[in-house]
């Protein structure tokens, strides 16, 4: 039987989560509400979905590819799911991805947590909120949140207790790369090979603009990546197929589960405590280079909706 949720929600979210190929719903946790939110820049990809973590917490779910899968990496609509999720009060998002392994140690079925980004988009992907004459820029040298990531890692014997191995920073030593790539076809073997040249970790087609995006809506942001296939590199192999990475993201699918459950029992008193979910803070108030004068009221009125009182309206 379909259960028919309030379509309104009056506390603040502070913590989104953004579910990939794979996790479509958070099975642990309780549903409260289903918000269906129309921001300047459109809908996003799916209705916001409220539940209630064993304590009372509120958690905002979305789903990147659609309800019913129904949007490649292209397509989503990136900047509607993250003001959606801003406009409700979110202060720290973990993004789930399958991803194609580059390093032979970083198993199918693993997961990881990139440090660093190449982007390998072709431009296509509306990638930030300033635009129409008004010009703004966000520092990325660090595309994911330090703090969030160590709270997310502590969560790693979830995983262990499974068989399951989390790559981090600390694990390896060094930065894990993530490359993010035009879709929605795979890899050439070639571009592949030149990913691993590149000392990339591990590839997707998703984090750009997300990634981008948050940082300018000043919301702290870590994807957690789910290997499903060695991309295309591997000479004498078959390369990489929606049927491989459905086995395993099928196969995966409860490991991730158990994973966020035990994710949110670590961040909860962290995002409350405002020790997680603060560090972006104030970050974009100056960012923008254009003479207040010279900007539009329309272009001002939907960055009012991102970062209310940052400029004037007047």
């Amino acid at each position: 039987m379909t259960v028919t949720l309030p379509s309104t929600f009056d506390e603040p979210v502070l913590l989104g989560v953004i579910g990939g190929t794979g996790l479509y719903h958070l099975e642990s946790l309780t549903p409260v509400a289903r918000l269906t939110i129309s921001t300047p820049w459109g809908h996003p990809s799916s209705p916001i979905t409220i539940s209630r973590t064993k304590t009372g917490f509120p958690i905002a779910f979305l789903a990147r590819h659609g309800v019913h899968h129904q949007f490649n990496p292209t397509e989503v609509p990136s900047r509607a799911n993250i003001a959606a999720l801003k406009y409700i009060g979110v202060k720290a998002i973990i993004a789930f991805s399958a991803v194609g392994s580059l390093r032979e140690h970083i198993k199918p079925r693993d997961f990881v947590l990139p440090t660093q980004i190449i982007d390998r988009t072709k431009g296509i992907r509306p990638s930030t909120f300033f635009e129409s004459g008004m010009v703004g820029h966000v520092a990325f040298g660090d595309p994911f949140d330090e703090k969030l990531a160590t709270v997310i890692a502590k969560a790693a014997p979830v995983l262990e207790s499974n068989g399951v191995k989390l790559h981090t920073k600390a694990t390896e030593g060094k930065d894990l790369t993530l490359v993010c790539m035009e879709g929605p076809a795979f890899s050439t073997r070639a571009e592949s090979h030149m990913y691993r040249s590149f000392g990339a970790s591990v590839i997707n087609m998703s984090c750009i603009p997300e990634a981008k995006l948050a940082k300018e809506a000043e919301i702290c942001y870590q994807m957690i990546c789910m290997s499903t296939d060695y991309d295309a590199w591997r000479e004498g192999e078959e390369a990489v197929t929606v049927e491989t990475v459905v086995g395993h993201l099928k196969a995966n699918s409860q490991n991730a589960h158990n994973f966020t459950e035990a994710i949110l029992d670590h961040l909860e008193e962290e995002i409350k405590a405002g020790t997680v979910g603060r560090s972006l803070e104030g970050s974009m108030k100056y960012s923008v280079s254009t003479a207040p004068s010279q900007i539009s009221r329309a272009m001002l009125e939907k960055m009012h909706y991102l970062l209310p009182g940052y400029w004037s309206l007047e």
